[in-house]
């Protein structure tokens, strides 16, 4: 799996391919959806299965304002789409150059020149060019005019639901601390990513030592207890997370706060990334100590528990 940051510096074995171009962010059922018929074509015409995707996303320069927080980063991005059979990504610089490019020249220019692409895939709302002035319509006469197949790939449906699987749906659920239902339209998990700090030490004072997490670049689940789990190296432990303030000790400042259950050492000053499998509870104010250490081992064992589920069906 190839990560590219531009098009200059493309291999030849990563032209004269499948191509799809979109966001794909947090990599759900309908992009694998989409990936499979990618990784379809790729073989039918004897090329690489490739993303075409924007860094960052164009409406973080056009509407900075209405830009929703990220699902997934580029990095985690390209993982999960390798997954999915996908050969190369790139993820393109989005500048206001491109962003004027028409339809046509968008085509010609990047489609046509830079990729020789012999096959595209995409969604029945893909819209590319300057003001999203190209739609599918536009897409197929400029693909037809050059000769290359393209496969309109309809959204993704759960059975029993008419609500197609997207990413703004997902969105929406992880904001409600709904991860598990996210989870099951996701192809994993849904993970945050952040740096460890210091907290204030009172996690391991009670026995549970807990890592502090800041910095975190995509969108931070409802306030809550989950359980999860997070990973060091090849090696992954259940994890519980708190994500609030600690009432019982008069805190009201929000922090993510992530114990690591059977983990020894430290973890300060590091990189560290957590996956969410379920909301346990609401943020609670305890009366004493003593009934917040009876919660919190009750958390740990649910935790041990929905951890060691997900482990024996490796999946949501």
């Amino acid at each position: 799996m190839q990560l590219y940051r531009d098009l200059d510096s493309l291999s030849t074995e990563i032209r004269s391919g499948a191509l799809t171009i979109g966001n794909f962010d947090g990599v759900h059922l309908g992009h694998a959806k989409i990936a499979q018929q990618v990784r379809k074509r790729a073989d039918e015409v004897a090329g690489p299965a490739v993303v075409f995707t924007f860094d960052p996303h164009p409406v973080r320069l056009l509407r900075p304002e209405l830009a929703p927080p990220p699902l997934t980063w580029t990095r985690r991005k390209v993982e999960l789409l390798g997954q999915l059979g996908i050969d190369a990504v790139i993820a393109y610089p989005t500048t206001p150059e491109l962003l004027q490019l028409t339809p046509d020249e968008f085509f010609q220019q990047i489609i046509v020149q830079k990729m020789a692409a012999k096959a595209m895939v995409e969604g029945p709302n893909f819209n590319f060019g300057k003001d999203r002035a190209g739609d599918v319509k536009t897409l197929e006469a400029l693909c037809l005019k050059n000769g290359i197949l393209l496969d309109i790939v309809e959204p993704l449906t759960r059975p029993g639901e008419t609500e197609y699987v997207s990413s703004s749906r997902i969105r929406k659920l992880i904001a409600q601390g709904n991860v598990q239902l996210a989870c099951e339209m996701l192809t994993q998990p849904y993970r945050i990513r952040g740096m460890v700090t210091h907290g204030a030490g009172r996690g391991a004072n009670l026995g549970f030592a807990t890592a502090n997490l800041e910095a975190v670049d995509t969108l931070v689940p409802e306030m809550g207890v989950y359980a999860g789990m997070s990973y060091r190296g090849d090696d992954a432990y259940a994890a519980a997370i708190n994500i609030g303030p600690n009432p019982t000790f008069g805190e009201k400042a929000r922090k993510i706060e992530v114990h690591l259950i059977d983990f020894q050492g430290s973890l300060y000053g590091e990189p560290l990334e957590v996956s969410f499998l379920s909301r346990l509870r609401d943020v609670t104010t305890f009366p004493d100590v003593d009934a917040l250490k009876n919660q919190l081992n009750q958390d740990i064992q649910t935790t041990i528990q929905t951890f060691q589920n997900y482990q024996s069906k490796t999946s949501c």
